[in-house]
């Protein structure tokens, strides 16, 4: 890592992490004075620097690259952030169907703060998101980026700055959590420190990537960047609106939201289906059109169609977002535009499931025996059948049955579940032994059993979602004789029991699954590079394979 750095970008990161360490210096004191939960973050802001200013001096007097680096990619920060990624997924897995048991058996807890239902969720969600699927994004789109463009990335600071910044900003909104630092809004919980920090990551992330693509050698700018490059600017927007707030003292974590009321929750809306879109849509598209036709060595179905889809996509799911506040105080009109672009949102995506699918013609052979590609395959079955249920889901009279029932969570599941997770799986499978030089996966074997424990853990994960929300929202409108309820709350709640304890299990056997590739990624990494190992550019399809 440290040696392939250049010295000046050695004292560049240096510096930055000694300001940084001040930085949670005085964090830790300003929030001593105030006895706030900010101290807490402020020393693990320094000790985070710390230790990687350790790291740096470490390897400050090695050598530095010589000037052959410049003729090859810049691999090693994708290299750890798929690392990194799968540590964020067994960590937000194992959180989440922790959870999952504790809504079937409230007992199976610690009598403390910190492991209630309450901070546990976010940290779940935060983990598997932002940690796993955040991670495996950025560093599949630096090694996206510079295949499809043929130019290394621009410096060995920036990609370094972006990862390691990212993963802090991780750290400090699932410690918070864990402390009760929480702005209370869906997937924006971390507070205006935590989201300053991540603003000025971003921003580099944004810089890096636009740096990159106008220095390319290929006159074309392929379609997986497109999503891409939507996926980080889209995202920079919503969180700087979404999160804009004044803290109620600088020494404090305590903010509060620049809106109130129904715009409060129409700008949280607005944010949290666009994350959807932008951060688990796009981003996992763009990685989809560029492993998918490479595993297969197929060329793309139709890349007019990928164009239109994502045209249609960006278009369309920027005005989708008041589906979720069905019946509630904002205006009729504008639940009504939320339905209609909801509805019409299903072409785009089913363009971009059904050219994923067509791209497989003439490869269904090797779907049949690679499970890499079994990965990449279902996830685009999964990702079409998601979009139509959303699509479904956002009609009023539908939303009506669905709103504020478990039905509303296997449907986010099926999506993270069976589309971003199994794509996620299948791509890193794929890049693993093109990063390390390895002829492949250490054992197809493992491959396969964690293809049939994700599958199987996401069907009966949704499946019982999907008995249990619609039997909750039957319960709550079924009326007697005299006009009064049939059922009461604790009615509905015994009669999930059962479906509980389903979810549970699901979610145990793909937490299995991801220690499984934990372990098969592993063991890939530590083997010897054999002489007959490929890279990726060896495998290219036609229409990704560089001009001579």
């Amino acid at each position: 890592m440290v040696s392939g750095l250049t010295i000046s970008e050695r004292q560049r990161s240096m510096a930055v992490l000694i300001v940084l360490a001040v930085i949670g210096l005085v964090m830790a004191a300003a929030g001593a004075n105030r006895a706030d939960p900010m101290q807490a973050h402020g020393f693990l802001v320094l000790l985070f620097s710390l230790g990687v200013l350790c790291f740096v001096l470490n390897g400050y007097f090695e050598p530095e690259p010589s000037a052959t680096r410049l003729t090859s990619y810049y691999d090693d920060p994708s290299k750890a952030g798929i690392v990194i990624a799968m540590l964020w997924a067994v960590f937000g897995m194992f959180i989440g169907d922790w959870v999952a048991w504790l809504l079937a058996f409230p007992d199976m807890t610690f009598d403390a703060a910190w492991s209630s239902f309450g901070r546990l969720r976010p940290a779940h969600t935060t983990g598997v998101i932002f940690g796993f699927g955040g991670n495996a994004l950025i560093a599949t789109s630096f090694h996206v980026m510079q295949r499809t463009s043929r130019a290394r990335l621009p410096d060995q600071f920036s990609p370094w700055f972006v990862l390691i910044g990212y993963n802090l900003f991780c750290l400090l909104a699932v410690s918070g959590y864990f402390l009760g630092i929480t702005q209370s809004k869906e997937y924006a919980e971390p507070e205006w420190y935590a989201d300053i920090w991540l603003v000025i990551v971003w921003v580099t992330y944004l810089v890096l990537y636009l740096r990159t693509l106008a220095r390319r050698k290929e006159p074309h700018i392929y379609v997986a960047n497109w999503y891409y490059l939507a996926f980080i600017l889209v995202v920079a927007i919503l969180h700087v609106v979404n999160n804009l707030a004044v803290p109620a003292s600088f020494a404090g974590a305590k903010s509060y939201s620049l809106f109130s009321g129904v715009q409060d929750a129409m700008t949280q809306w607005w944010y949290g289906h666009n994350a959807v879109a932008f951060f688990l849509t796009a981003g996992f598209l763009g990685m989809m059109y560029y492993y998918l036709p490479k595993r297969a060595g197929r060329p793309i179905y139709s890349y007019r169609m990928s164009i239109i889809g994502f045209w249609g996509i960006t278009f369309f799911y920027m005005w989708a977002g008041s589906h979720h506040l069905h019946y509630t105080a904002l205006p009729q009109w504008v639940q009504t535009l939320g339905m209609t672009f909801s509805v019409m949102l299903l072409v785009p995506s089913w363009i971009a499931a059904a050219n994923a699918l067509l791209t497989l013609n003439g490869a269904w052979d090797k779907v049949r025996d690679d499970a890499t590609l079994r990965f990449m395959m279902m996830a685009a079955i999964f990702y079409g059948l998601s979009t139509f249920e959303g699509s479904f889901m956002a009609i009023r009279s539908v939303n009506a049955l669905s709103h504020y029932t478990d039905w509303t969570i296997g449907h986010v599941h099926a999506g993270a579940m069976g589309w971003v997770a199994l794509i996620t799986f299948g791509s890193i499978y794929a890049v693993v032994p093109w990063l390390w030089k390895r002829e492949r996966m250490y054992s197809p074997v493992l491959v396969e059993a964690h293809f049939w424990l994700a599958l199987a853990g996401t069907l009966i994960y949704v499946f019982a979602m999907w008995n249990s929300g619609i039997i909750q929202g039957l319960m709550w409108r079924t009326y007697n004789d005299s006009g009064t309820l049939t059922y009461s709350f604790l009615d509905s709640m015994v009669a999930m029991h059962p479906y509980y304890v389903a979810r549970a299990i699901g979610g145990l056997l793909f937490l299995i699954g991801a220690i499984v590739g934990c372990y098969n990624i592993w063991m890939t990494i530590r083997r010897p590079s054999g002489a007959s190992a490929l890279t990726d550019d060896a495998l290219l399809p036609a229409n990704l394979q560089p001009a001579e």
